[in-house]
C-alpha cells in the first residue's frame, strides 16, 4: 500500500521507496523520509498531501506520495 491509501491521523512505518529517480531519493531522504521511519498523513488536499515526518510537515505531491510504500 502506498501513502495515497493510508487514513489520516495515523501513523505508518515507511517499509520502502519505489523509485528510479536518485534525485527523488536523495530528497526524501534529505526529509527523513526512508525506510522504517514513522510517517503520518495530516491532511489531504487536492493534488496531493500533507504529511508529519519526524516533528516537521511537509506538503507533498501525488506522484510522491505514490512512491511512499508503507
Amino acid at each position: 500500500m502506498n501513502l495515497l491509501d493510508a487514513k489520516e491521523g495515523e501513523e505508518y512505518i515507511i517499509k520502502s521507496i519505489l523509485s528510479n529517480d536518485e534525485e527523488l531519493e536523495a530528497f526524501l531522504f534529505s526529509l527523513g523520509c526512508y525506510s522504517g521511519e514513522p510517517i503520518t498523513v495530516v491532511s489531504r488536499m487536492k493534488g496531493g498531501c500533507v504529511v508529519s515526518i519526524k516533528d516537521a510537515r511537509y506538503n507533498i505531491d501525488t506522484d510522491l506520495a505514490k512512491a511512499i510504500s508503507i
